[in-house]
Parts: C-alpha cells; structure tokens; sequence
C-alpha cells in the first residue's frame, strides 16, 4: 500500500479499516454507531500495532 495524492481507506470488515495517508502513514482506525452518532477511533500505528492486536481491541470495543 503506497501513498497516493489523497488519503485512502482499506477495510478490513466489522468497521476496522487500515487508513493510508497522503504522506504514507499507515493508521488502524475502527468506525462504530453509538447510539446516534458515527465514532471513528484510532487504535494504533502500523505496523507498530500488527493486524492480531487491532482485532482484539476491536473486540473489547464490543464487535
């Protein structure tokens, strides 16, 4: 996943996605609905915070 000239998204199911910044940073960021509003939240760096670690924060985030 290289960068691009914009920001991208790469899903990974269950609101994980893996977002790819213009400059090449790599973010995990997990997208829920609490009651009436959308969070979007930051779990970690990649590859700092491997694919494993995210899944398991997701699923404390009750997904």
């Amino acid at each position: 996943m290289k960068p691009t000239d914009k920001d991208r998204k790469f899903s990974n199911g269950g609101g994980l996605f893996l977002l790819v910044t213009k400059q090449g940073k790599k973010w995990w960021r997990y997208s829920c609905r609490i009651p009436g509003k959308q969070k979007t939240l930051s779990l970690g760096v990649y590859p700092e915070v491997s694919l494993k670690e995210v899944r398991e924060l997701q699923l404390l985030q009750g997904n």
